[in-house]
């Protein structure tokens, strides 16, 4: 029941995220910079040690995880490419509305939301001083979950009612996960394979589509403070997890 109530409270912070970057649409090209340093911080400081660290509990190596991770990558990839017909030119891809990119890398952000809650109920299962240490992680980091999730689906000329729709979503999946471990357990081979999946659409989604759209305007001087957040967005991250024991 711990666990529980620890995922309701994610469910605000993402929410909270989410009006956050609804608020500043006007100024979304310095949100989406903060967010790909977001993006590219889970993905180096907390998806891929992680990884490691359940590789050594089960006494194997990551490669299969590795392994997914390009799957991950080139599946993101070959959306674009093949079937949401996303084109390299950043210059005209900037009047290209593809809200489906927006739709499928929300779903993406919803499945990962939906195992931070799978990880809360079973960091409990473990221990409480575990679990809380679990919860305040994905706590403090769902707050930017919630604001990746608006901005992918804004960048990519969704509504803002669809947005809306999507962040609720993804406010509502850990609760969701945290529910459902009081009815199996994910085993730690699965959970590996499943992050190294992850960590590479959100290499892509950062790399190939946030980064991209944050830097298709301004000037010199403009482009020195987008990469300033976007340095802030992975420092953050970077806090945040060391913080957490």
């Amino acid at each position: 029941m711990t666990a529980i109530l620890f995922s309701i409270a994610t469910f605000f912070s993402t929410l909270a995220g989410g009006a956050f970057a609804l608020r500043q649409r006007d100024r979304l090209h310095y949100v989406l910079s903060f967010t790909a340093g977001v993006l590219l911080g889970v993905v180096c400081f907390d998806i891929l040690p992680e990884i490691f660290t359940i590789a050594h509990r089960i006494g194997n190596n990551a490669n299969s995880a590795m392994l997914t991770l390009v799957i991950g990558f080139l599946v993101m990839h070959i959306l674009e490419k093949f079937i949401l017909l996303h084109h390299g030119q950043e210059g005209a891809y900037a009047v290209h509305h593809h809200p489906q990119i927006g739709l499928t890398s929300a779903v993406a952000l919803i499945g990962h939301s939906f195992m931070d809650g799978v990880g809360i109920g079973l960091a409990f299962q473990a221990s409480p001083s575990v679990g809380l240490a679990v919860a305040a992680a994905v706590i403090s980091h769902d707050f930017c979950d919630g604001i990746n999730t608006v901005s992918l689906m804004l960048i990519h000329h969704n509504s803002s009612r669809r947005s809306v729709a999507m962040l609720l979503l993804d406010a509502a999946a850990p609760v969701l996960g945290a529910l459902s471990t009081l009815f199996f357990a994910v085993s730690s081979t699965v959970l590996m394979l499943y992050l190294g999946f992850f960590a590479g659409f959100l290499l892509y989604i950062a790399a190939a589509d946030v980064l991209p759209e944050a830097h298709s305007r301004g000037g010199a001087s403009l482009a020195v403070r987008l990469i300033g957040l976007t340095c802030a967005g992975a420092a953050l991250v970077f806090a945040v997890v060391r913080l957490v024991p």
